[in-house]
């Protein structure tokens, strides 16, 4: 019972930041800026792998040249490239906008979760860290995506248990991307960070599955950006290490 109240009221942290970000339209209109920069690269790289999908394909399956059913057997596995390539861009597209626009979320996390100067850390001097952060937790999610991706596959299982195994997974690396700023303020390091939030796992997931659910939508990925880093602000704030 308790954890269904933790993992609504992560989904609320969500949608308090909604509210801070709607209340402070400058704010929003400020961390839009690296979400379309984001949101650009994709669009051109999920473009060219769309357009291309059947020569990679082709390329990928020399073995498959003898098959009678070769050109079936290549449009599955470019579809598959495409659909591989969307889940990677909605998995990826939090890190590639927090380190494109860390400037920007750190003065919109700080706006929303006011401390103390001493402990303020200027972004440039955590923007090398938190790359590296992300490509460690970039790896962590593909450990567990590219066995769900596989399982996909399986009947009845992959239409069912898979999606809602992925959503979990992907919104709790989400949790941990959106919260990095505003735990790195606090002095945490990734270990910290990941036991903290492992501790309070059903408020991670609450929050990171909605921000996970509306990312799938691509535009309002964009959207949705500026009130997922206040959001993630105030969770931290309120939730895993409250600030009087």
């Amino acid at each position: 019972m308790r954890s269904l109240r933790d993992f609504t009221s992560g989904i609320g942290f969500f949608f308090q930041g909604l509210g801070w970000v709607s209340r402070n339209g400058r704010w929003w209109l400020f961390g839009l800026i690296p979400a379309l920069i984001a949101f650009a690269v994709y669009v051109v790289a999920l473009i060219f792998l769309g357009t291309n999908a059947a020569e990679l394909a082709e390329l990928l399956t020399p073995f498959a040249d003898s098959w009678s059913w070769r050109e079936l057997f290549r449009t599955l596995v470019g579809i598959a490239l495409v659909l591989a390539g969307l889940a990677l861009a909605v998995l990826t597209f939090t890190a590639l906008t927090l380190a494109i626009g860390e400037p920007f979320y750190e003065r919109l996390s700080a706006a929303v979760d006011v401390l103390p100067s001493e402990e303020e850390q200027p972004w440039w001097r955590t923007l090398p860290r938190s790359i590296r952060d992300s490509l460690v937790t970039l790896f962590y999610v593909l450990l567990f995506t590219i066995p769900l991706f596989i399982l996909g596959f399986v009947p009845v299982v992959g239409q069912t248990v898979v999606p809602v195994l992925g959503a979990a997974v992907s919104g709790f690396f989400l949790t941990v991307e959106l919260t990095t700023i505003a735990l790195e303020r606090r002095g945490l390091a990734r270990k910290a960070r990941f036991a903290l939030l492992r501790a309070n796992k059903a408020s991670a997931l609450g929050f990171g599955v909605v921000v996970f659910l509306l990312f799938l939508v691509p535009f309002v990925a964009v959207i949705a950006m500026p009130a997922a880093v206040a959001g993630a602000a105030l969770l931290v704030r309120t939730r895993l290490t409250p600030t009087p």
